[in-house]
């Protein structure tokens, strides 16, 4: 993080997240955590460019801005999805 943003290279197979990270290569990290004023670039963007909502990508992306900007400590993210039927 140099100053008050965090330049990102994103690095992916997925051609929508290719065209989010040619848009997105610089954040500020206090914009990033917060819903606060205009939110995080980062889902506006996301919007813009990945056509699947429940993406995990974008919320991805926020968890490392926080820890690159240490805002957060670095820990593991789960997101575990079962079919417990009918």
């Amino acid at each position: 993080m140099a100053g008050r943003h965090c330049a990102l290279s994103i690095v992916s197979g997925c051609e929508n997240v290719k065209n989010l990270s040619a848009e997105l290569t610089e954040v500020a990290p206090l914009r990033e955590i917060m819903y606060r004023g205009e939110g995080p670039l980062t889902f506006k963007l996301a919007a813009k460019h990945c056509p699947h909502p429940a993406c995990p990508v974008p919320a991805g992306i926020i968890k490392a801005v926080e820890v690159a900007a240490g805002l957060a400590l670095p820990a593991d993210v789960t997101i575990k999805v079962s079919d417990t039927g009918p």
